[in-house]
Order: structure tokens, then sequence, then C-alpha cells
């Protein structure tokens, strides 16, 4: 949607049917408290077993536009946006000290001590067992793309555009954001933000039974689920 304003706050379905892909902005700035709640909204997603094994980087200046502009292959969305963010996957951060997050539980009455010791045991049995599988990055890159999601949907509701992109180097993405040197991090997804200078039109989507079906993939596409 062209503009700063929307007419009305948003529905979540309406975010949802207006949410489209915006190539090109204008390079009027997103005001950083807007930019900031924005933020604050990414971080309310789920993660596996509340581990917030995800950051965002904001690139907002024109070194870090030109670097990820580089990073992507010349995209215009990176170089355009006033401020791009990148969704970092954090496979190892369930080894670190998550003692601020039991504490935060407790203090709300979400988790007791019981189930906090239950909590802390099975989630560290659960990371080893995905350790041995070879899943650490597969689980942390979802957590992280479950984030970049709650964003665009936020954005909408605010008027802004977005565009997620997925073809970039991570090589060179870390590079922009000073993590060379980190075998430890994976990047999961580039979303740019700020005011659309295109009108984009919803280009359809196949009718939901073409996609979704009950019980088992494929079979029955037309068919109601029994009760």
């Amino acid at each position: 949607m062209v503009g700063h304003m929307q007419n009305h706050t948003l529905s979540v379905a309406e975010a949802i049917r207006n949410r489209r892909t915006v190539r090109h902005y204008r390079p009027d700035a997103v005001p950083p408290a807007v930019l900031a709640e924005l933020l604050a909204l990414a971080t309310e997603a789920p993660t596996s077993w509340n581990l917030q094994d995800r950051s965002i980087v904001a690139i907002t200046t024109d070194e870090g536009r030109e670097g990820l502009g580089w990073a992507t292959g010349g995209q215009p969305q990176p170089q355009e946006a006033p401020v791009t963010l990148v969704f970092v996957a954090e496979p190892q951060s369930w080894r670190d000290d998550h003692q601020d997050v039991y504490d935060q539980a407790r203090r709300s009455g979400a988790w007791n001590e019981q189930f906090i010791a239950m909590f802390a045991a099975a989630s560290q049995s659960f990371q080893q067992d995905l350790e041995e599988r070879g899943l650490l990055r597969e689980y942390a890159v979802k957590d992280a793309v479950i984030a970049a999601t709650y964003v665009m949907l936020a954005a909408t509701e605010m008027g802004l555009a977005t565009s997620p992109m997925n073809g970039w180097d991570e090589a060179k993405v870390k590079k922009v954001i000073g993590v060379e040197d980190r075998d430890d991090l994976a990047i999961a997804l580039l979303v740019s933000v700020g005011y659309a200078a295109e009108e984009r039109r919803h280009p359809g989507r196949r009718p939901v039974d073409h996609n979704v079906f009950h019980q088992r993939y494929g079979a029955l596409r037309n068919a109601a689920p029994r009760e």
C-alpha cells in the first residue's frame, strides 16, 4: 500500500490479505518509535522451547544498505528501503544460560518451580537429540522465519510495506552485519521495511482446496472433514 497511514486499524485477517511484496520504496525514514514497536512485536513470535534462538539486526545506514545490495546481487529492496531486517538463527543458543527466561516466567506466574525444572531438563534433552540428527540449524531457522512473518503482518497494519528476501549470499550478509567469523550462526531471512513507491496488486492464489487437505496429503481434495 502506498502512503504513510492506513485509514483504519487493520485486523489480522485484513493484514494477511493486504500484505504484498514491495520491491521499490520511498526514501522516507521509518520513525524510530514505529521501528521499535515493530521489533518488539517480532520478539513476541513463538520459539521452540521458548529458547528465543533468533536475533534481528536492523540495517538503517547508507553503508549497511549498500552492503546488503552487494550481498543480494544488486536487488533494489535493501538499497531503497530505509530499513532492512536481517533475521539471524542461533542454533547453539540452547547451550546458553536461560535463567532470565525462567525468572520472567516465574514473575508472570506462567511457570512454577516444578514446571521449570521439568522444562529445563526436557528442552536440553530435545536439543541434544536435534544435534545428533543434524537438525539444530533447521529448527533455529524456522523460529527466525516465524518472527519474520510477525514483522510482515505487523508492518502491514502500520501502513508499511515489506519484502521477504531469500536471494542472498550468506557469507556476504554475515560480513555486512559483522559476524563473518561466526560459523555457529545462520542467516534465515532478510525483510526490507519502508513506505511503498509502487502499487502492488494481489496476483491471486489457487483455490484453498488445491493446497489444503484433511487427514492425508493429496487425498480427497474436495472432501470436507468428517465429524
